[in-house]
């Protein structure tokens, strides 16, 4: 029994220090292609009133609470979420916008779990289509090391930026 006890501390010790050696910084990215033009794209991120139409989390929760406040769109825009716990609670803010080539945007979790990240929009015209890139970064503390031993967070939210970006297409070019 006592041998069975030591095996398992080093293994949990182990684990411990492995996750401790991981990035202390993470980056989600995910591409598209949409034919059409890259303002008509832009206008879908640059106004937080228009994620409605292709963010794939407004469609998780739709007794979710949205306030609006700041800038009407670009820069200074600020959009603030409850919902469930599928959507938790955060807040964006769009802290720079080049027409229709890049949206920065401050992200804050609040629930289940406070998070301070950045989201990236990039936009590149390339003939009749517009190259999306959608990228979010930021720190990685020690529990989110610890959890992305046990779950892939780039697979999962990767997954949340493709129905987005898939959204995004169909919206644009309707």
């Amino acid at each position: 029994m006592l041998m069975i006890t030591i095996v398992a501390a080093v293994l949990i010790a182990a684990v411990l220090v492995f996750a401790a050696t991981r990035p202390d910084t993470f980056r989600i990215q995910r591409r598209t292609s949409v034919k059409a033009p890259p303002e008509k794209v832009f206008a879908l991120i640059n106004d937080f009133r228009n994620w409605d139409s292709w963010s794939p989390w407004e469609k998780m929760d739709s007794a979710m609470k949205k306030t609006h406040s700041g800038a009407t769109m670009g820069k200074g825009a600020v959009y603030e979420w409850e919902g469930n716990k599928k959507v938790g609670k955060g807040r964006m803010e769009i802290i720079d916008s080049s027409p229709s080539s890049r949206i920065m945007i401050q992200l804050d979790f609040i629930e289940p779990f406070e998070r301070h990240n950045m989201t990236e929009f990039t936009l590149k015209a390339e003939r009749s289509s517009t190259n999306i890139t959608w990228a979010m970064y930021g720190p990685n503390p020690y529990m989110a090391k610890l959890m992305g031993l046990f779950f892939n967070m780039d697979n999962m939210i990767g997954k949340d930026f493709e129905t987005g970006l898939s959204n995004m297409k169909t919206a644009a070019e309707n």
